[in-house]
Formats: structure tokens, C-alpha cells, sequence
């Protein structure tokens, strides 16, 4: 059975469709599709392993894993959102654009290093921020290819606490906690005229067909004297 991740190369080096993704031609006019609009190949099917494919060639790859190419400074970049389904992109520096976040795909070297950069890609020499190590996909490859026994493409699950019911950590970062009822929350309860020590409002609360209306003593109402000086009667027209 065919890991729905994709089969994993020779030493962990990623997926059988990891180095024709980062080695496939973008941007060319459709071979298939080349007299229809729209047709640049910005489509890659991690299944066939095949060339670029335009938008009208996906009707050929239905129910196939598919990411879309994308491009930024002459670079061909993917969604992290569309790429970390499949692989771990840990160590790779990631940019946002048009709003998203993305990887590139190859290596861009870099001949001179800005003033004052303290980390570089440790493959093609290129400024990161510190808490990255590579600048592309193709160069944590790169290094992967070396030898470093610490950088795997491999997805690997993080159980939760609770790892009997089968979460995972990502899932409790994406998911709300709830709120806790802690010895001091539920003395504010209790202090608060306005809740009942179960959490529940007791303004406006019903019993039997009367509505009773439970108001703290030390809480006066608000009376609006502006109101009170207001006269209510019929208007008249101010006299010519």
C-alpha cells in the first residue's frame, strides 16, 4: 500500500516526486493546450510525476494530488499551505506574498551578503532570518544529499497529550480551549448579583408565568435627567 505522503526515496530523501517537482519547466505554453488562453504549465501532479501541467490538463488528473506553481522575482515558489501536507518543510525560510505564505523551490545564490547578516542558507550562501537554515526546498536537499542526519522531508506526527484519542498536537494548536473553571473563576460567579455560580444569567429569568428580575441593591438604576426636563405635548409652530 502507497503512503498517502508518497513513496520516500533512497536515506530519507524525500518523495519520489520531490526532485521532478523542483526540476520540472513553468511558465511554457502548454504542448497539449497551447492554442487556448491560459495555457502556462504552473500545475505539477505529485502522482504521475510527470512535466508541468496547465489548468486544462487537470481534467486528465482528477482525484490526483496536484500543487500550483507560483512565481515571485523570477523564482517559482508554492503555498506552504498546498506543500506541507506532504512534506516537512522545517529549516526552510518562509516568505509571504500576495498575503500567504510560501517556499521557493531552488536555491538562489547570493554573491554578497548584506552588512551585518548573521545567518546564511548552508548550501547557496543566501541571507535568513536566524531561526532558519536553508532558503529553498532544493537546498535542504542539498544538505540532506550531505549526510546531516538531523534534516528528514518525512511528515512525523505530533501525538497529543492525550495521544489515546488520536489528536495530535498541530490539531490542539488550531482549536480553541475552553474556558477552565477554576476555584477563583468560580468565586467571581458567586460574587458577580448577576450570575449564579452554574454560569448562568439570572437577569430576566422566568419562574412559572411571572418574570422576576433579580438587581443587586448596591447597583442604583440610571436615571436620565436629561429626559425628565423634556416636556411631552403637542408641538407648535413658532409664531411668524
Amino acid at each position: 500500500m502507497v503512503s498517502p505522503f508518497g513513496r520516500m526515496g533512497n536515506d530519507d530523501l524525500g518523495p519520489s516526486w520531490l526532485k521532478p517537482m523542483l526540476r520540472a519547466n513553468y511558465f511554457n505554453p502548454c504542448s497539449v493546450h497551447g492554442d487556448s488562453n491560459k495555457s502556462e504549465c504552473n500545475m505539477f501532479c505529485l502522482d504521475c510525476m510527470g512535466i508541468a501541467l496547465c489548468s486544462y490538463c487537470l481534467i486528465n488528473h482528477k482525484d490526483h494530488r496536484v500543487v500550483q506553481i507560483r512565481r515571485s522575482s523570477y523564482h517559482n515558489v508554492v503555498r506552504v499551505n498546498e506543500i506541507q501536507k506532504f512534506i516537512d518543510i522545517s529549516c526552510v525560510q518562509t516568505y509571504i506574498i500576495n498575503s500567504a505564505k510560501i517556499v521557493f523551490l531552488n536555491e538562489r545564490p547570493q554573491p554578497r551578503p548584506g552588512k551585518g547578516v548573521t545567518n546564511t542558507c548552508e548550501v547557496c550562501c543566501r541571507s535568513l532570518l536566524d531561526s532558519f537554515r536553508f532558503c529553498s526546498l532544493g537546498c535542504k536537499l542539498g544538505a540532506i544529499k550531505r549526510g546531516d542526519p538531523d534534516l528528514s522531508f518525512t511528515l512525523r506526527m505530533k501525538h497529543h497529550r492525550d495521544s489515546y484519542h488520536g489528536g495530535s498536537e498541530s490539531d490542539e494548536s488550531s482549536t480553541p480551549k475552553k474556558i477552565q473553571k477554576t476555584h477563583i473563576f468560580n468565586r467571581l460567579m458567586v460574587d458577580c448579583p448577576g450570575f449564579s455560580s452554574d454560569g448562568h444569567n439570572n437577569y430576566g429569568s422566568s419562574s412559572g408565568d411571572e418574570a422576576t428580575t433579580n438587581i443587586s441593591p448596591a447597583t442604583p438604576p440610571i436615571f436620565n435627567h436629561r429626559n425628565a426636563r423634556r416636556r411631552k405635548g403637542i408641538p407648535h409652530r413658532a409664531p411668524f
